[in-house]
């Protein structure tokens, strides 16, 4: 086909292969975004983990290991193959898990560990109505607002990252951290979430104390579950506090985890950190990895990041006094333009993966 005129509201010439190619595009990215719910369908219901161990399997056999009906697995099974999520031999008619997507949708150990992305994806386009809402009226909708699946998807996610890189790569970045852990620090976890960072921290550095902070008291009343689960409960406090008011001073480290662009002040939250440090304490601020022009982030990881923006950060911020709306990709400038207007002196990017910037805050 060649380029044509075709009746638009501006009357601009239309290319209808590039036309063509845009609405075939369109009908993978209707698949994929199907396919997010599919996932959480396959983890919900076991059919990953009852495929991990690579043997083929009929529609009639994952169901009989399932518990659940050959309706759903027949067509559940003919849709992951579709999308390359498991492999298909016509011969024997089965269904095979490949090795690479067992360790990324059924084994919590792998630092690839992926169920909860898509659990908080599917959870933030399920409540797309309200924020359609909220973009006309300009209101916000704050974090409490939303389903289970986002606070629940959102900790899976992230504690994937937390539990591969905090430990042995971000703490060791910071300067002369992990000694004052090791001898006994005190430390705030700002927006703590369902404490996995703060529980982590706690696991590894038994002569340190650790205060968890959430405005949203349901992830506070998990929080609290998890570390006397997890046997820390003597050296980890939660409290139900906001960013601008948690308690407590001197702390050694604080720490925000993923959440300094959700805040509505973010620049108030920054100078309460600084009122609460020790005067040699650090400020580790990790949040989602980012440059600071849009074209630095016009990739798959920084298009995920803006739809999350879109529909649960930036809502959840102009729910929020101030309502700065920083955005997930901010950028480090822009956080460093929050840290210099909190009065902090020293700003530097200590360490980093594909889906994360970590910042090193000092007075």
């Amino acid at each position: 086909m060649t380029t044509t005129e075709q009746a638009t509201a501006t009357s601009r010439p239309i290319d209808a292969d590039k036309l063509m190619g845009f609405v075939f595009r369109t009908v993978d990215e209707v698949g994929a975004t199907l396919n997010t719910a599919l996932v959480v369908m396959g983890d919900a219901l076991g059919y990953y983990r009852a495929m991990a161990d690579g043997s083929p399997v009929t529609p009639s056999e994952l169901a009989e290991r399932t518990g659940t009906d050959e309706h759903y697995t027949r067509e559940w099974l003919a849709a992951q193959a579709a999308g390359s999520y498991v492999e298909y031999d016509p011969g024997s008619r089965t269904y095979t898990l490949p090795a690479e997507q067992a360790a990324a949708l059924t084994d919590e150990t792998s630092p690839a560990y992926l169920p909860g992305f898509f659990q908080i994806a599917h959870g933030t386009v399920r409540d797309a109505a309200a924020v359609i809402g909220a973009a006309r009226s300009g209101d916000g909708i704050g974090w409490h607002a939303h389903n289970a699946d986002v606070h629940v998807g959102c900790e899976r996610f992230f504690r994937t990252m937390y539990n591969a890189h905090l430990i042995d790569e971000w703490l060791p970045a910071l300067d002369g951290v992990v000694d004052k852990l090791e001898r006994g620090a005190t430390v705030a976890d700002v927006g703590c979430g369902h404490g996995a960072s703060t529980i982590l921290m706690a696991r590894h550095f038994p002569r340190s104390t650790f205060v968890g902070s959430d405005y949203h008291a349901g992830s506070i009343e998990t929080a609290r579950a998890r570390a006397e689960q997890a046997g820390v409960g003597d050296r980890v406090r939660f409290e139900v506090a906001p960013a601008t008011g948690y308690s407590g001073t001197g702390f050694d480290l604080v720490t925000m985890f993923d959440c300094l662009h959700d805040m509505g002040d973010p620049v108030g939250a920054a100078r309460h950190v600084k009122e609460t440090l020790a005067a040699d304490g650090t400020w580790m601020v990790v949040e989602p990895m980012a440059g600071d022009r849009v074209e630095d982030n016009l990739n798959p990881v920084g298009r995920a990041y803006y739809g999350f923006s879109t529909l649960l950060c930036t809502p959840a911020s102009l729910s929020q006094d101030v309502g700065l709306a920083l955005g997930t990709q901010a950028g480090p400038a822009r956080i460093r333009d929050v840290a210099t207007a909190a009065g902090f002196g020293r700003f530097r990017p200590a360490a980093g993966t594909p889906f994360n910037n970590v910042l090193e805050v000092r007075p």
